[in-house]
């Protein structure tokens, strides 16, 4: 008798301690369960919020009902699946109790990993697929409305344009030629030194004298207007204008219209002053942009670290669910 009932013992412990196919269909059961609660906890989601200001749920509350939904996800499809392999498995003959025990602990265990695997393969492609959708949507309508705003501002900032950029950047290489395109900003407002109602009393007599050699001797418009420009460009990165290129500016303004020395400085002076104004503005409105990305950044940083260690969390509180529940399925399996 004694002997008969070695191979028996034997033969039990000869059976695979592990079911793959209850495992397998833990992990089905939870993967699907995990699927639908997701794409319901996505639902839930945008429609708490609004593209519109003022409306919707705020970044603080959706961010722990994202969290609430997760843990709860957890615990359905861990909880789901690892009563489904626990269940399902072998009956093990001849195994201890704390074998069994540690088996069926293994089983959800194994079930909740593979399930986890599938999961995020299966959420990360169709997180970004629901996402690329959004963004292209709120693309859309971010770039109909810069096109509306951009179209009326443009004439303002075409104005000042050339100048911020050269004094931002960096604009000494800009030269003669680049300041007398027609396309350059700084040259509106050079140009509008030298706007005049008419000839001077002295260009008057000169053309009555027929004195040809002054028109010989004077430099062009587009010559002044390309030596003021890299007066001022040079000025604006110094961040003055000096007496001596300001009296050397008037002077020239005051050949070219019917303006004083003095008048003539005044005008270059406030002139300097305006593009100095929009330099400064431009300047500040960089500032300011990217103090806000630099804010953004820090935000989605720190949402990044929160939304991971949560999310470990999360994935523990799955695990010990899906091997305790494997448990109870194993203890009614063998009831």
């Amino acid at each position: 008798m004694v002997a008969g009932a070695v191979p028996r013992a034997i033969a039990g412990n000869s059976e695979s301690a592990v079911s793959w196919a209850a495992i397998f269909a833990g992990a089905l059961a939870a993967a699907v369960l995990s699927l639908l609660l997701f794409m319901l906890g996505i639902g839930l989601g945008l429609s708490s919020v609004s593209v519109w200001s003022g409306r919707g749920a705020d970044g603080e509350a959706i961010g722990w009902g994202a969290v609430a939904w997760l843990v709860f996800t957890q615990l359905a499809s861990a909880g789901v699946g690892g009563y489904i392999a626990g269940r399902l498995r072998t009956k093990w003959q001849g195994v201890h109790t704390d074998e069994v025990y540690f088996r069926d602990t293994a089983h959800g265990f194994l079930s909740w990993a593979l399930a986890t695997m599938l999961m995020v393969a299966v959420a990360g492609s169709l997180a970004g697929a629901a996402i690329t959708g959004t963004a292209k949507a709120a693309g859309a309508v971010v770039s109909g409305a810069a096109q509306v705003v951009g179209g009326a501002a443009s004439g303002a900032t075409g104005v000042i344009g050339g100048a911020a950029s050269a004094a931002l950047t960096g604009a000494a290489g800009v030269t003669a030629g680049k300041a007398n395109e027609s396309g350059s900003d700084l040259n509106y407002w050079i140009n509008s030194l030298l706007r005049q109602g008419g000839p001077t009393e002295q260009q008057k007599q000169d053309m009555k004298d027929g004195a040809q050699n002054v028109a010989q001797k004077a430099r062009s418009a587009a010559d002044d207007a390309s030596e003021m420009s890299t007066v001022f460009v040079h000025s604006l990165q110094a961040g003055s204008l000096s007496n001596d290129d300001r009296q050397y500016l008037g002077r020239l303004v005051a050949q070219r219209t019917d303006m004083s020395q003095e008048e003539s400085e005044k005008k270059v002076q406030a002139t300097y002053d305006q593009v100095k104004q929009q330099i400064d503005k431009a300047k500040q409105t960089a500032q300011e942009a990217e103090v806000k990305a630099k804010e953004a950044a820090e935000q989605a940083r720190k949402a990044t670290a929160y939304s991971l260690m949560w999310m470990f969390v999360v994935l523990l509180i799955g695990a010990f669910v899906g091997s305790l529940s494997a448990t109870f399925g194993g203890r009614q399996r063998d009831a």
